[in-house]
């Protein structure tokens, strides 16, 4: 039986940084990736760019299920990355966890 290693993730700052009810773009690896810390305390990460016009979802509205871009209104599922509005095309949604009071993020 072989092991494998669970990869550790990327740890991009502290989730006392990030109110709930806020939202910030970070950059990670030549990426921007925007969290989410929702009112229920937990965290989701998205892209941070709308990719019908550039927008910057980390500024967007958001629920516990998806975030609204704030220039043209177009949401994107958390689940999914789907655009539950239009057909824009999806976001990449990632792995986003607290671990002792860091934001831990895999790619």
């Amino acid at each position: 039986m072989t092991s494998v290693k669970a990869e550790p993730g990327i740890v991009i700052g502290l989730v006392d940084d990030l109110h709930i009810g806020e939202s910030r773009a970070y950059a990670v690896h030549g990426r921007q990736i925007a969290v989410f810390r929702l009112t229920d305390g937990t965290l989701r990460a998205t892209d941070a760019v709308c990719p019908h016009r550039g927008g910057p979802l980390a500024d967007g509205q958001f629920d516990l299920t998806k975030v609204v871009c704030p220039l043209h209104q177009y949401a994107f599922g958390f689940a999914d990355g789907g655009c539950t509005s239009a057909d824009v095309g999806g976001i990449g949604v990632y792995r986003v966890e607290e671990r002792d009071g860091e934001i831990v993020l895999w790619l």
